[in-house]
């Protein structure tokens, strides 16, 4: 019967604690305003190619935002799929790439890639496609 009511002390304080949530809104004007990263296009699709083939295709972003936007890590669905960034700050109002590079080798029929692009921009994760239909050598 003693550990009915300190169950109950614990289960009201617990119930009662509230955390703290930052407040972004002031936390963005401290440090003058958040990143934002906006690609001109979110999927590119490579056609009808050969298996074999090595093929490449560019998405440029722009930072609209009012901080210095950092990539951090571009990872894809597949190791077939490479992407390459620059790792250096893009200024506010300033322009970037991704580069994504598809070895079709080993492939074939449709293929459908993702590459996930990591950033402190306030949307953190963006995911940029890649597709292509890979025929076989004849």
């Amino acid at each position: 019967m003693k550990l009915l009511p300190l169950t109950l002390v614990l289960v009201l304080t617990l119930c009662t604690c509230k955390k703290k949530v930052p407040d972004n809104t002031q936390a963005d004007k401290d440090n003058g305003g958040s990143p934002v990263i906006e690609f001109s296009h979110m999927e590119h699709d490579f056609g009808r190619i050969e298996e074999g083939e090595i093929v490449a295709c560019v998405f440029t972003f722009q930072n609209t935002g009012e901080a210095d936007l950092l990539i951090t890590s571009a990872t894809t669905s597949c190791g077939c799929t490479v992407p390459e960034y620059d790792d250096k700050p893009v200024p506010p109002g300033g322009n970037g790439k991704v580069e994504v590079v598809f070895d079709s080798s080993f492939r074939n029929g449709l293929q459908n890639k993702t590459i996930a692009i990591r950033s402190n921009a306030k949307q953190p994760v963006v995911i940029l496609k890649i597709k292509a239909d890979v025929i076989t050598k004849k």
